[in-house]
Protein backbone atom coordinates (compact mmCIF):
# COMPACT_ATOMS: atom_id res chain seq x y z
CA UNK A 1 0.00 0.00 0.00
CA UNK A 2 0.88 3.77 -0.45
CA UNK A 3 1.04 6.65 1.47
CA UNK A 4 1.64 9.95 2.00
CA UNK A 5 5.00 11.14 3.54
CA UNK A 6 4.75 14.77 5.28
CA UNK A 7 7.50 15.91 6.61
CA UNK A 8 8.81 19.92 8.15
CA UNK A 9 12.26 20.54 8.38
CA UNK A 10 12.36 22.80 11.82
CA UNK A 11 14.08 23.01 15.08
CA UNK A 12 14.87 20.60 17.43
CA UNK A 13 13.21 23.84 20.13
CA UNK A 14 9.87 23.36 18.07
CA UNK A 15 10.01 19.27 17.84
CA UNK A 16 7.92 18.94 20.85
CA UNK A 17 5.33 21.48 19.59
CA UNK A 18 4.71 19.74 16.10
CA UNK A 19 4.71 16.44 17.48
CA UNK A 20 1.44 17.64 19.24
CA UNK A 21 -0.24 19.75 16.31
CA UNK A 22 0.84 16.43 14.25
CA UNK A 23 -1.73 14.48 17.14
CA UNK A 24 -4.09 17.07 17.51
CA UNK A 25 -4.59 16.93 13.14
CA UNK A 26 -5.23 13.04 14.03
CA UNK A 27 -1.27 11.81 11.99
CA UNK A 28 -0.09 8.52 13.76
CA UNK A 29 3.56 7.15 13.23
CA UNK A 30 5.57 10.17 14.09
CA UNK A 31 9.62 10.20 13.15
CA UNK A 32 11.73 12.71 14.79
CA UNK A 33 15.36 12.83 12.71
CA UNK A 34 17.94 15.18 14.49
CA UNK A 35 21.81 14.76 15.55
CA UNK A 36 20.77 15.65 19.06
CA UNK A 37 23.68 13.60 20.99
CA UNK A 38 22.43 10.59 23.24
CA UNK A 39 22.88 11.66 26.86
CA UNK A 40 24.77 9.98 29.61
CA UNK A 41 21.53 9.06 30.83
CA UNK A 42 19.94 7.62 28.19
CA UNK A 43 22.82 5.69 27.18
CA UNK A 44 22.74 3.68 30.30
CA UNK A 45 18.75 3.52 29.75
CA UNK A 46 19.37 2.26 26.34
CA UNK A 47 21.46 -0.54 26.66
CA UNK A 48 23.68 1.15 23.98
CA UNK A 49 26.98 -0.32 22.90
CA UNK A 50 29.43 1.48 21.03
CA UNK A 51 28.58 0.43 17.77
CA UNK A 52 24.97 1.57 18.13
CA UNK A 53 25.63 4.97 19.50
CA UNK A 54 27.53 5.62 16.33
CA UNK A 55 25.00 4.68 13.94
CA UNK A 56 21.80 6.45 15.82
CA UNK A 57 23.90 9.37 16.22
CA UNK A 58 25.11 11.14 12.85
CA UNK A 59 26.86 14.31 12.52
CA UNK A 60 27.24 17.35 14.61
CA UNK A 61 24.09 18.51 16.33
CA UNK A 62 23.32 22.03 14.40
CA UNK A 63 19.87 22.68 16.14
CA UNK A 64 17.82 21.48 13.08
CA UNK A 65 15.55 18.59 13.21
CA UNK A 66 12.75 16.80 10.51
CA UNK A 67 9.25 15.48 12.17
CA UNK A 68 7.44 13.28 9.85
CA UNK A 69 4.10 11.52 9.69
CA UNK A 70 2.57 9.34 7.36
CA UNK A 71 -1.36 9.68 5.96
CA UNK A 72 -3.77 7.84 3.49
CA UNK A 73 -3.58 8.87 0.14
CA UNK A 74 -7.04 9.12 -0.11
CA UNK A 75 -6.74 12.25 2.72
CA UNK A 76 -7.37 15.49 1.11
CA UNK A 77 -3.08 16.65 1.20
CA UNK A 78 -4.21 20.66 -0.04
CA UNK A 79 -6.84 21.05 3.41
CA UNK A 80 -3.98 18.78 5.51
CA UNK A 81 -1.14 21.54 4.54
CA UNK A 82 -3.10 24.27 5.13
CA UNK A 83 -4.13 23.19 8.48
CA UNK A 84 -0.30 22.36 9.20
CA UNK A 85 0.35 26.40 8.35
CA UNK A 86 -1.78 27.30 10.53
CA UNK A 87 -0.42 25.28 13.18
CA UNK A 88 3.05 26.48 12.31
CA UNK A 89 2.17 30.67 12.53
CA UNK A 90 0.59 29.68 16.33
CA UNK A 91 3.73 27.75 17.46
CA UNK A 92 6.12 30.06 15.69
CA UNK A 93 4.66 33.08 18.34
CA UNK A 94 6.37 30.27 20.76
CA UNK A 95 9.59 29.13 19.87
CA UNK A 96 11.93 29.11 17.12
CA UNK A 97 10.34 26.67 14.34
CA UNK A 98 13.42 27.13 11.72
CA UNK A 99 12.37 26.75 8.27
CA UNK A 100 9.36 25.55 8.95
CA UNK A 101 9.19 23.82 5.77
CA UNK A 102 6.50 21.36 4.00
CA UNK A 103 6.92 18.48 2.35
CA UNK A 104 4.76 15.67 0.64
CA UNK A 105 5.89 12.58 -1.14
CA UNK A 106 4.57 8.94 -1.98
CA UNK A 107 6.54 6.36 0.03
CA UNK A 108 5.44 2.40 0.36
CA UNK A 109 3.83 1.50 3.92
CA UNK A 110 7.29 -0.84 4.53
CA UNK A 111 9.29 2.24 4.54
CA UNK A 112 7.27 3.21 8.05
CA UNK A 113 5.76 0.77 9.60
CA UNK A 114 8.83 -1.30 9.58
CA UNK A 115 12.09 0.57 9.55
CA UNK A 116 11.43 2.63 13.00
CA UNK A 117 12.08 -0.64 14.88
CA UNK A 118 15.66 -0.32 13.97
CA UNK A 119 16.00 2.53 16.53
CA UNK A 120 13.72 0.89 19.17
CA UNK A 121 16.15 -0.99 21.79
CA UNK A 122 15.57 -1.66 25.49
CA UNK A 123 15.54 0.98 27.90
CA UNK A 124 14.55 1.78 31.28
CA UNK A 125 12.06 4.18 32.43
CA UNK A 126 12.45 3.55 36.13
CA UNK A 127 15.74 2.36 38.05
CA UNK A 128 13.80 -1.51 38.54
CA UNK A 129 11.27 -1.24 35.13
CA UNK A 130 12.72 -2.12 31.61
CA UNK A 131 10.92 -1.52 28.29
CA UNK A 132 12.10 -4.27 25.45
CA UNK A 133 10.93 -4.77 22.12
CA UNK A 134 9.40 -8.30 21.54
CA UNK A 135 12.15 -8.46 18.60
CA UNK A 136 15.26 -7.74 20.79
CA UNK A 137 17.59 -9.27 23.17
CA UNK A 138 17.81 -8.44 26.90
CA UNK A 139 21.85 -8.54 27.34
CA UNK A 140 21.61 -6.93 30.93
CA UNK A 141 18.82 -7.94 33.77
CA UNK A 142 19.05 -6.57 37.21
CA UNK A 143 17.11 -9.57 39.81
CA UNK A 144 14.00 -7.62 40.56
CA UNK A 145 13.83 -5.91 37.11
CA UNK A 146 10.05 -5.79 35.88
CA UNK A 147 10.52 -6.44 32.20
CA UNK A 148 7.75 -5.58 30.01
CA UNK A 149 7.78 -6.67 26.20
CA UNK A 150 6.19 -4.68 23.49
CA UNK A 151 5.26 -4.39 20.14
CA UNK A 152 3.02 -1.56 19.37
CA UNK A 153 2.09 -2.12 16.06
CA UNK A 154 0.74 0.67 14.34
CA UNK A 155 -0.72 1.21 17.40
CA UNK A 156 0.76 4.27 19.95
CA UNK A 157 2.62 3.64 22.55
CA UNK A 158 6.37 2.42 23.10
CA UNK A 159 6.77 3.87 26.70
CA UNK A 160 9.97 6.05 25.32
CA UNK A 161 7.71 9.55 25.60
CA UNK A 162 8.18 11.55 28.45
CA UNK A 163 4.50 11.78 28.91
CA UNK A 164 4.12 7.89 29.21
CA UNK A 165 7.08 8.53 31.52
CA UNK A 166 5.26 10.98 33.94
CA UNK A 167 2.02 8.38 33.96
CA UNK A 168 4.40 5.64 34.88
CA UNK A 169 5.67 8.07 37.67
CA UNK A 170 2.24 8.25 39.18
CA UNK A 171 1.47 4.94 38.88
CA UNK A 172 4.08 4.11 41.14
CA UNK A 173 3.17 5.63 43.51
CA UNK A 174 -0.26 5.82 44.26
CA UNK A 175 -0.97 2.14 42.85
CA UNK A 176 -1.83 -0.93 45.31
CA UNK A 177 -2.84 -4.52 44.79
CA UNK A 178 -6.35 -3.14 45.40
CA UNK A 179 -6.28 -0.94 42.60
CA UNK A 180 -8.85 -1.45 39.78
CA UNK A 181 -7.28 0.51 36.72
CA UNK A 182 -8.92 2.03 33.87
CA UNK A 183 -7.05 3.23 30.75
CA UNK A 184 -8.04 5.48 28.55
CA UNK A 185 -6.65 6.01 24.61
CA UNK A 186 -5.00 2.89 25.92
CA UNK A 187 -2.63 1.97 22.77
CA UNK A 188 -0.57 -0.49 22.87
CA UNK A 189 -2.12 -1.46 26.74
CA UNK A 190 1.83 -0.22 28.09
CA UNK A 191 0.47 1.43 31.20
CA UNK A 192 -2.13 -1.10 31.65
CA UNK A 193 0.62 -3.79 31.82
CA UNK A 194 2.83 -1.85 33.68
CA UNK A 195 -0.15 -1.26 36.54
CA UNK A 196 -0.84 -5.08 36.35
CA UNK A 197 3.24 -6.04 36.85
CA UNK A 198 3.10 -3.66 39.30
CA UNK A 199 0.14 -5.12 41.68
CA UNK A 200 -2.77 -3.63 40.27
CA UNK A 201 -6.14 -6.44 40.68
CA UNK A 202 -7.86 -5.61 37.30
CA UNK A 203 -7.50 -3.19 34.68
CA UNK A 204 -9.34 -1.81 31.87
CA UNK A 205 -8.61 0.22 28.45
CA UNK A 206 -9.97 2.25 25.74
CA UNK A 207 -8.95 3.66 22.34
CA UNK A 208 -10.92 5.27 19.50
CA UNK A 209 -8.39 3.08 17.07
CA UNK A 210 -9.29 -0.20 15.98
CA UNK A 211 -5.66 -1.19 15.93
CA UNK A 212 -5.22 -0.62 19.25
CA UNK A 213 -7.34 -3.94 20.42
CA UNK A 214 -5.01 -6.55 18.38
CA UNK A 215 -1.83 -4.93 19.50
CA UNK A 216 -2.76 -4.99 23.17
CA UNK A 217 -4.24 -8.65 23.56
CA UNK A 218 -0.51 -9.73 21.67
CA UNK A 219 1.12 -7.61 24.15
CA UNK A 220 -0.56 -9.23 27.02
CA UNK A 221 -0.26 -12.77 26.18
CA UNK A 222 3.87 -11.79 25.52
CA UNK A 223 3.65 -10.68 28.72
CA UNK A 224 2.06 -13.08 31.08
CA UNK A 225 -0.82 -10.91 31.28
CA UNK A 226 -4.37 -13.32 32.10
CA UNK A 227 -7.06 -12.40 29.86
CA UNK A 228 -9.49 -12.18 33.12
CA UNK A 229 -7.47 -9.19 34.51
CA UNK A 230 -7.93 -6.95 31.82
CA UNK A 231 -10.56 -6.69 28.98
CA UNK A 232 -10.26 -3.33 26.21
CA UNK A 233 -12.85 -1.73 24.82
CA UNK A 234 -13.03 0.07 20.97
CA UNK A 235 -14.56 3.09 20.84
CA UNK A 236 -15.03 7.07 21.84
CA UNK A 237 -15.82 7.06 25.66
CA UNK A 238 -16.49 10.80 25.66
CA UNK A 239 -19.24 10.48 23.49
CA UNK A 240 -20.37 7.09 23.27
CA UNK A 241 -23.28 6.04 25.76
CA UNK A 242 -23.06 2.14 25.36
CA UNK A 243 -18.83 2.48 25.80
CA UNK A 244 -19.56 4.53 29.29
CA UNK A 245 -22.00 1.49 30.58
CA UNK A 246 -19.98 -1.22 29.53
CA UNK A 247 -16.74 1.01 31.05
CA UNK A 248 -19.07 0.58 34.40
CA UNK A 249 -20.19 3.74 36.26
CA UNK A 250 -17.93 3.79 40.13
CA UNK A 251 -16.00 0.94 39.60
CA UNK A 252 -12.08 2.30 39.29
CA UNK A 253 -9.45 3.44 42.28
CA UNK A 254 -7.38 5.22 39.46
CA UNK A 255 -8.09 6.47 36.00
CA UNK A 256 -5.16 7.41 33.62
CA UNK A 257 -5.30 9.09 30.50
CA UNK A 258 -1.94 9.83 28.18
CA UNK A 259 -3.68 11.94 25.41
CA UNK A 260 -3.97 15.24 24.38
CA UNK A 261 -4.82 18.08 26.29
CA UNK A 262 -7.80 18.97 23.94
CA UNK A 263 -8.59 15.45 24.45
CA UNK A 264 -8.45 15.31 28.47
CA UNK A 265 -10.39 18.87 28.51
CA UNK A 266 -13.41 17.50 27.31
CA UNK A 267 -12.84 14.08 28.92
CA UNK A 268 -12.45 15.65 32.25
CA UNK A 269 -16.39 16.33 32.38
CA UNK A 270 -17.39 12.73 31.73
CA UNK A 271 -14.53 9.99 33.29
CA UNK A 272 -15.53 11.67 36.84
CA UNK A 273 -18.40 9.04 36.79
CA UNK A 274 -16.28 5.73 36.37
CA UNK A 275 -14.05 6.67 39.45
CA UNK A 276 -14.96 5.77 43.17
CA UNK A 277 -15.32 8.47 45.72
CA UNK A 278 -11.90 9.70 46.15
CA UNK A 279 -10.04 7.77 43.63
CA UNK A 280 -7.65 9.43 41.37
CA UNK A 281 -7.36 10.71 37.70
CA UNK A 282 -3.80 10.71 36.51
CA UNK A 283 -3.33 12.77 32.91
CA UNK A 284 -0.92 13.17 30.36
CA UNK A 285 0.31 14.43 27.38
CA UNK A 286 -0.38 17.64 27.97
CA UNK A 287 2.16 20.25 26.32
CA UNK A 288 3.19 23.06 28.60
CA UNK A 289 1.35 25.52 26.66
CA UNK A 290 -1.95 23.82 27.37
CA UNK A 291 -1.22 23.66 31.39
CA UNK A 292 -3.63 26.23 32.81
CA UNK A 293 -6.27 25.43 30.03
CA UNK A 294 -6.46 21.81 31.53
CA UNK A 295 -6.24 22.78 34.82
CA UNK A 296 -9.16 24.62 34.57
CA UNK A 297 -10.97 22.34 32.82
CA UNK A 298 -10.28 19.51 35.67
CA UNK A 299 -11.06 21.90 38.44
CA UNK A 300 -14.40 22.92 36.89
CA UNK A 301 -14.82 19.28 36.73
CA UNK A 302 -14.70 18.58 40.47
CA UNK A 303 -11.32 17.57 40.34
CA UNK A 304 -8.77 18.54 43.20
CA UNK A 305 -5.31 19.28 41.71
CA UNK A 306 -2.59 16.90 44.15
CA UNK A 307 0.35 17.21 41.92
CA UNK A 308 1.70 18.60 38.98
CA UNK A 309 4.57 16.97 37.04
CA UNK A 310 6.60 18.11 34.01
CA UNK A 311 9.02 16.59 32.23
CA UNK A 312 10.79 18.99 29.57
CA UNK A 313 7.83 20.12 27.59
CA UNK A 314 5.43 17.95 28.91
CA UNK A 315 2.78 18.51 31.96
CA UNK A 316 1.02 15.15 34.15
CA UNK A 317 -1.75 16.26 36.58
CA UNK A 318 -2.44 13.57 39.39
CA UNK A 319 -5.73 14.90 40.59
CA UNK A 320 -8.28 13.58 43.15
CA UNK A 321 -12.39 12.74 42.69
CA UNK A 322 -14.01 15.09 45.75
CA UNK A 323 -16.19 13.17 47.84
Amino acid sequence: MKWMKVAIETTTEAVDFISNLFDELGLEGIQIEDNVPISEEDKKAMFLDETEETEIVLGEDDGTAVVSSYVDPKTDMDKLVLSIKEGLEEIGLFVNIGKGTISVEETDDKDWIDNWKEYFKPFRVADDIVIKPTWEQLEEKKEDDIVIEIDPGTAFGTGAHETTRLCIDGLREYLTDQTRLLDIGCGSGILSIIGLKLGASYAVGTDIDPAAIKAVYENMKVNGIKEDSFKIYSGNIIEEKELQESVGINQYDIVVANILADVIIPLSGEIGQHIKPGGLFITSGIINTKKEEVEQALIQNGFEILKINEMKDWVSFITKVKC
